[in-house]
């Protein structure tokens, strides 16, 4: 049996970077903000802080793994290796499923903020145009990611100079936000859903060079700004909207729309169109290189593996996933579950967690005790979301593992080439 042809290692650290970081500020942060303040109330930046110490665990742990194996597929290759092959399946399965949806979910904001009325065709033509940019290959992926990361920064900092500069003359008072301790973990378990991008870096470790010193390096310098990031913009949401924060979706919007700057809203939904773009993008990317490791280990139909081109990517299921997110957008109301796709990435994470632990020896930077910690804030976030979006993910995930013992037990009792 011939080997697998590899993808090329073209990336550089402040490209990986990049992509980790774009695909964490994506719509989420335009989004994540309300929902999580609605349970937490003015606890919420206790919240973020929570979230972001288990992303923190699950980052070190990324890392140590994806060092070791420096090749596509992220949580799903590191489990088969370090546990098994059911653990691998498992966090495949979750990541596969979960962010096939949020891409359906990202287009569909998208399609809502450029053209509420066209929203569904507009979002098709996204999914389009984006996996037409990842079949250039990586590096096209990348430069579009810088050039959307940029235009997020720059609508992140005037949302933070609208926040600081005070409320239109004519708005009311902000009052406190409600909330108490009770709401602080699942607002957590949701706001993780804003950590979860560099898990994207991880994922194309296949492509970067140097991947044993530059992955680490990326995916702790994107966790570290992204933290950055909602910590202030948690603090300064909560103090300019203060109650309102909770009851609003689009919470960076109203809060240039109740500042002195009100005039300059559109330039906030020009970036929250960029932001679903370049989450879009990274989500695509991510997705379908996670797909192309499944195939390759037949755990997904082996034509999924494929990879040529003129650009080396894993075209068939880039295609593939581009498909399935179409016939979505077309046959669903896709409703936007941020505790749906939270959850599948908390139980990804938790496996990550578990397969670094495991590991024989560890980096510095990731203990084995760093390791049972991010294991156990998965487990805790994942079952303090919503019973709703916990039953409908664990539902998909019991799906996937029937479907996969099925598929084995008739492979055994096929006669031997």
């Amino acid at each position: 049996m011939s080997e697998p042809q590899q993808l090329q290692r073209r990336l550089g650290t402040f490209d990986a970077t990049a992509i980790g970081l774009g695909s964490m500020l994506g719509a989420g942060v335009f989004v994540v903000f309300s929902p999580a303040a609605a349970l937490a109330g003015n606890l919420l930046v206790l919240s973020v802080a929570v979230a972001g110490i288990v992303a923190y665990c699950n980052a070190v742990a990324s890392a140590a793994l994806a060092a070791k194996y420096p090749t596509s597929g992220g949580t799903y290759v590191y489990g088969r290796k370090q546990l098994g092959e059911w653990p691998g399946f498992l966090a495949g399965w979750g990541f596969v499923t979960g962010k096939t949806a949020s891409c359906a979910a990202m287009a569909l904001t998208f399609g809502s903020y450029v053209a509420h009325d066209y929203a569904v065709p507009v979002a098709v033509a996204a999914v389009v145009a984006l996996t037409g940019v990842n079949l250039l290959g990586i590096t096209r992926t990348a430069l579009l990611t810088r050039i959307l990361l940029c235009m997020v920064l720059a609508t992140l900092v005037f949302v933070g100079t609208a926040a600081v500069l005070g409320p239109h003359p004519a708005a009311e008072p902000a009052g406190l936000p409600s909330g108490g301790a009770a709401g602080v973990l699942p607002a957590a378990g949701l706001m993780f859903f804003a950590f979860a991008g560099y898990a994207r870096i991880a994922t194309l470790g296949e492509e970067v060079r140097n991947p044993a010193r530059a992955i680490p390096r990326a995916i702790l310098a994107a966790l570290a700004a992204a933290f950055a990031i909602y910590l202030l913009l948690a603090l300064l949401l909560q103090a300019h909207l203060g109650a309102r924060l909770g009851s609003t979706g689009t919470p960076l919007l109203d809060a240039v729309l109740e500042s002195r700057l009100a005039a300059a809203a559109p330039l906030v939904q020009a970036g929250a169109a960029a932001a679903c773009l370049g989450a879009l993008l990274a989500l695509i990317t991510g997705v379908g290189r996670t797909t192309l490791a499944m195939a390759r280990e037949r755990d997904l139909p082996g034509l999924l593996a494929k990879v040529g081109g003129a650009h080396t990517v894993p075209f068939v299921a880039e295609l593939a996933v581009a498909a399935v997110v179409i016939l979505l957008l077309l046959t669903t109301n896709v409703i936007t579950v941020v505790g749906f796709s939270s959850f599948g990435v908390l139980v990804y994470y938790a496996i990550a967690n578990a397969s670094a632990f495991t590991l024989a020896a560890h980096p510095g930077y990731a203990p084995r005790w760093l390791n049972a910690l991010g294991f156990l804030g998965c487990v805790v976030l994942a079952f303090t979301l919503p019973p709703a979006s916990v039953l409908t993910m664990a539902a998909v995930l019991a799906a996937g593992v029937a479907g996969r013992w099925l598929v084995l037990r008739f492979r055994q009792h096929q006669p031997a080439p």
